[in-house]
């Protein structure tokens, strides 16, 4: 009998291990049958990630000039009595040409001494800048031989800019220009895959610049001809990254 009793105890042991291994396997099938726990997403969804530009050109409707009258004089006084005299005409004749006064404003004012050798003070500079919106493009022209007549040999035109004063719709038809864009390219990207465009998944967008203002050269004298001001064409352009999936 005791030597019975030791034959059966291994054969009873294997078969609790090779039950003990089928549980193993099983647990291991399960657990692998799905994406992680957690995760909240399909690690298998195929997508297609695209940027899509778009642009559009608009005609310049408004014209902004710097312009400032600098004056020099023996003395702070007369040097600013000068510059006020003549800026007062400018700004007369800038209104005469059907300009709004909202659409001047001062720029900046500044007095400053001029030295000559040995550091002594020869004379003394008035400038007095002012920048004018034209929204009139075809005055826009008048408006600077206006400032160079009131001013005189005073007159400094620094810069002379045009640009587009409402440019939203045209941002609007850059954007959808560019979301069309990268549909296109995501849906030959499908075609060449042998799959088909699915739903958007996300968009972004990198914005749109707005057109730089186009500049003029600057004159320190301005001939009482009419200034030749050509608007030409700005760009307003757009880009936008989209993830479409694939189906």
């Amino acid at each position: 009998m005791p030597i019975a009793a030791r034959t059966k105890t291994p054969t009873r042991l294997l078969v609790l291990a090779v039950a003990g291994l089928a549980m193993v396997g099983l647990s291991a099938c399960d657990s692998s049958s799905g994406p992680p726990a957690g995760t909240g997403t399909d690690a298998h969804v195929r997508q297609v990630t695209v940027v899509g530009s778009g642009k559009v050109e608009g005609t310049p409707d408004t014209v902004t000039v710097d312009a400032a009258i600098e004056t020099i004089a023996s003395d702070t006084t007369a040097a600013l009595n000068q510059s006020n005299d003549r800026m007062n005409a400018v700004l007369d004749a800038v209104k005469n040409q059907g300009v709004d006064a909202k659409d001047i404003s001062t720029t900046g004012v500044t007095l400053q001494p001029q030295y000559g050798d040995n550091s002594v003070i020869t004379a003394y500079r008035a400038n007095n800048s002012i920048e004018v919106k034209v929204r009139k493009f075809d005055v826009a022209s008048g408006v600077i031989t206006a400032i160079q007549t009131a001013g005189g040999n005073a007159t400094r035109i620094n810069s002379v800019n045009l640009s587009i004063e409402d440019d939203s719709q045209l941002v609007k038809d850059a954007r959808a220009h560019a979301f069309n864009d990268a549909k296109d390219r995501a849906e030959q990207y499908a075609q060449l895959s042998g799959l088909k465009l699915g739903k958007v998944i996300s968009i972004s967008e990198a914005g749109a610049l707005p057109p730089p203002p186009t500049p003029m050269p600057r004159y320190d004298a301005m001939a009482e001809a009419a200034v030749p001001i050509q608007p030409g064409q700005q760009t307003v352009g757009f880009s936008v990254t989209a993830v479409w999936e694939l189906v």
